[in-house]
């Protein structure tokens, strides 16, 4: 999996599953520190390009949502595809972390 920077935005590219949590976490709590801890931004994770997802990778985003959350920010996901969304509803993460709605086709 790759992680770009993009301002306030991480931008996960690959498979994001249990043999790079580790990774995305420390990457995460990085990106957390520098852009809310101090500063009135929001974070975004922009999925659009994840190819495959599990629940154990999931849950470091639900943790991360929460830690952003103890520090008055948000953290929302954006671009989640059918799988990504699928699997946060079946791990009921869903109600943890915040997605990015879509806009509405005309």
């Amino acid at each position: 999996m790759d992680i770009i920077r993009d301002g306030p935005t991480l931008v996960l590219r690959g498979d994001f599953d249990v043999r790079n949590t580790w990774a995305l976490r420390a990457a995460l709590y990085e990106h957390l520190e520098e852009n809310l801890l101090g500063h009135d931004s929001d974070v975004v994770i922009d999925m659009t390009h994840v190819t495959t997802v599990d629940v154990t990778a999931l849950r470091v985003l639900a943790v991360a949502t929460r830690e952003a959350m103890r520090h008055g920010h948000r953290l929302t996901l954006r671009g989640c595809g059918p799988h990504v969304r699928r699997m946060l509803h079946i791990s009921r993460l869903i109600r943890v972390v915040e997605v990015e709605r879509r806009a509405a086709s005309a």
